[in-house]
Protein backbone atom coordinates (compact mmCIF):
# COMPACT_ATOMS: atom_id res chain seq x y z
CA UNK A 1 0.00 0.00 0.00
CA UNK A 2 1.11 3.37 -0.38
CA UNK A 3 2.05 5.36 1.76
CA UNK A 4 -0.48 8.13 1.27
CA UNK A 5 -2.95 5.73 1.29
CA UNK A 6 -1.85 4.37 4.22
CA UNK A 7 -2.00 7.65 5.87
CA UNK A 8 -5.85 8.33 4.27
CA UNK A 9 -6.96 4.65 5.88
CA UNK A 10 -4.85 5.90 9.16
CA UNK A 11 -7.12 9.35 9.31
CA UNK A 12 -10.04 7.71 8.29
CA UNK A 13 -9.98 5.38 11.34
CA UNK A 14 -9.07 8.48 14.21
CA UNK A 15 -11.62 10.14 12.49
CA UNK A 16 -13.98 7.22 13.40
CA UNK A 17 -12.68 7.08 16.64
CA UNK A 18 -12.69 10.76 17.29
CA UNK A 19 -16.76 11.47 16.06
CA UNK A 20 -15.05 13.91 13.49
CA UNK A 21 -18.42 13.04 10.71
CA UNK A 22 -17.40 15.98 8.52
CA UNK A 23 -14.04 14.71 8.22
CA UNK A 24 -14.70 11.20 8.40
CA UNK A 25 -17.13 12.03 5.27
CA UNK A 26 -14.90 13.72 3.38
CA UNK A 27 -12.03 10.79 3.49
CA UNK A 28 -14.84 8.00 3.14
CA UNK A 29 -15.37 9.72 -0.34
CA UNK A 30 -11.19 9.96 -0.98
CA UNK A 31 -11.57 6.38 0.25
CA UNK A 32 -14.04 5.51 -2.17
CA UNK A 33 -12.82 7.75 -5.17
CA UNK A 34 -9.11 5.85 -4.70
CA UNK A 35 -11.28 2.25 -4.39
CA UNK A 36 -13.23 3.02 -7.52
CA UNK A 37 -10.12 3.92 -9.74
CA UNK A 38 -8.36 1.08 -8.59
CA UNK A 39 -10.83 -1.54 -9.40
CA UNK A 40 -11.90 -0.11 -13.18
CA UNK A 41 -8.27 -0.02 -13.65
CA UNK A 42 -7.33 -3.02 -11.64
CA UNK A 43 -4.24 -1.76 -10.35
CA UNK A 44 -3.23 -0.66 -7.42
CA UNK A 45 -2.59 3.11 -7.01
CA UNK A 46 0.73 4.73 -5.93
CA UNK A 47 0.97 8.11 -4.07
CA UNK A 48 1.53 9.76 -7.84
CA UNK A 49 -1.47 8.20 -9.14
CA UNK A 50 -3.18 8.55 -5.41
CA UNK A 51 -2.42 12.27 -5.84
CA UNK A 52 -4.12 12.71 -9.41
CA UNK A 53 -7.72 11.53 -7.67
CA UNK A 54 -7.06 14.25 -5.24
CA UNK A 55 -6.40 16.39 -7.57
CA UNK A 56 -9.12 15.65 -9.62
CA UNK A 57 -11.36 16.11 -6.51
CA UNK A 58 -9.81 19.05 -5.68
CA UNK A 59 -11.09 20.69 -8.47
CA UNK A 60 -14.66 19.36 -8.51
CA UNK A 61 -14.77 21.25 -5.40
CA UNK A 62 -13.34 24.31 -6.75
CA UNK A 63 -16.19 24.22 -9.37
CA UNK A 64 -18.70 23.70 -7.25
CA UNK A 65 -18.06 26.34 -5.10
CA UNK A 66 -17.74 28.97 -7.48
CA UNK A 67 -20.99 27.55 -8.99
CA UNK A 68 -23.11 27.49 -5.77
CA UNK A 69 -21.90 30.99 -4.84
CA UNK A 70 -22.81 32.18 -8.16
CA UNK A 71 -26.51 31.38 -7.28
CA UNK A 72 -26.49 32.53 -3.96
CA UNK A 73 -26.19 28.81 -2.05
CA UNK A 74 -23.70 29.82 0.55
CA UNK A 75 -24.56 26.93 2.61
CA UNK A 76 -23.32 24.45 0.02
CA UNK A 77 -20.76 26.22 -0.71
CA UNK A 78 -19.28 26.02 2.59
CA UNK A 79 -19.42 22.34 3.11
CA UNK A 80 -17.59 22.42 -0.78
CA UNK A 81 -14.31 24.72 1.28
CA UNK A 82 -14.63 22.48 4.45
CA UNK A 83 -14.08 19.56 2.27
CA UNK A 84 -11.74 20.90 -0.15
CA UNK A 85 -9.53 21.72 2.58
CA UNK A 86 -9.37 18.34 3.92
CA UNK A 87 -8.18 17.08 0.34
CA UNK A 88 -5.72 19.61 0.25
CA UNK A 89 -4.16 18.31 3.18
CA UNK A 90 -2.57 15.19 0.94
CA UNK A 91 -2.10 16.75 -1.78
CA UNK A 92 1.60 18.01 -1.99
CA UNK A 93 2.56 21.85 -1.64
CA UNK A 94 1.00 24.12 -3.76
CA UNK A 95 3.53 26.52 -5.51
CA UNK A 96 4.08 29.90 -5.58
CA UNK A 97 3.29 31.78 -8.80
CA UNK A 98 6.99 32.23 -9.08
CA UNK A 99 8.25 28.75 -8.95
CA UNK A 100 4.83 28.10 -11.20
CA UNK A 101 6.96 30.23 -13.98
CA UNK A 102 10.37 28.88 -13.30
CA UNK A 103 9.34 25.82 -13.98
CA UNK A 104 7.75 27.10 -17.24
CA UNK A 105 10.13 28.78 -18.70
CA UNK A 106 11.96 25.86 -18.01
CA UNK A 107 10.21 23.66 -20.29
CA UNK A 108 9.60 25.92 -22.63
CA UNK A 109 13.42 26.39 -22.64
CA UNK A 110 13.91 22.05 -22.36
CA UNK A 111 10.54 21.64 -25.04
CA UNK A 112 12.05 24.24 -27.79
CA UNK A 113 8.66 25.63 -27.66
CA UNK A 114 8.42 28.31 -30.27
CA UNK A 115 4.69 29.12 -30.32
CA UNK A 116 1.32 27.68 -29.83
CA UNK A 117 1.56 24.46 -31.48
CA UNK A 118 4.19 23.66 -29.44
CA UNK A 119 1.62 23.94 -25.93
CA UNK A 120 1.23 20.15 -25.67
CA UNK A 121 4.33 19.37 -25.20
CA UNK A 122 5.38 22.19 -22.59
CA UNK A 123 2.19 20.64 -20.85
CA UNK A 124 3.18 17.50 -21.22
CA UNK A 125 6.48 17.98 -18.95
CA UNK A 126 4.86 20.04 -16.56
CA UNK A 127 2.21 17.94 -15.70
CA UNK A 128 4.08 15.45 -13.64
CA UNK A 129 5.89 17.95 -12.04
CA UNK A 130 2.54 20.41 -11.13
CA UNK A 131 0.11 17.60 -10.85
CA UNK A 132 -1.49 18.21 -7.34
CA UNK A 133 0.99 21.52 -6.88
CA UNK A 134 -1.16 23.89 -9.16
CA UNK A 135 -3.74 24.33 -10.87
CA UNK A 136 -3.64 23.24 -14.31
CA UNK A 137 -6.09 25.63 -16.09
CA UNK A 138 -4.12 28.68 -14.77
CA UNK A 139 -0.41 26.73 -15.84
CA UNK A 140 -2.38 26.59 -19.57
CA UNK A 141 -3.32 30.05 -19.33
CA UNK A 142 0.38 30.96 -18.63
CA UNK A 143 1.92 28.87 -20.83
CA UNK A 144 -0.99 30.24 -23.92
CA UNK A 145 0.22 33.76 -22.29
CA UNK A 146 4.15 33.28 -22.80
CA UNK A 147 4.08 31.14 -25.67
CA UNK A 148 1.67 33.94 -27.83
CA UNK A 149 4.30 36.73 -27.01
Amino acid sequence: MSELKARIKSDTVQAMKAGDKPRLGTLRLIGAAIKQREVDERVELDDAATIVVLDKMAKQRRDSIAQYREHGRDDLADAEVRELEIIRGYLPRALDDAEIDALIGAAIEATGAAGMRDMGKVMGRLKPQLQGRADMAAVSARIRARLAD
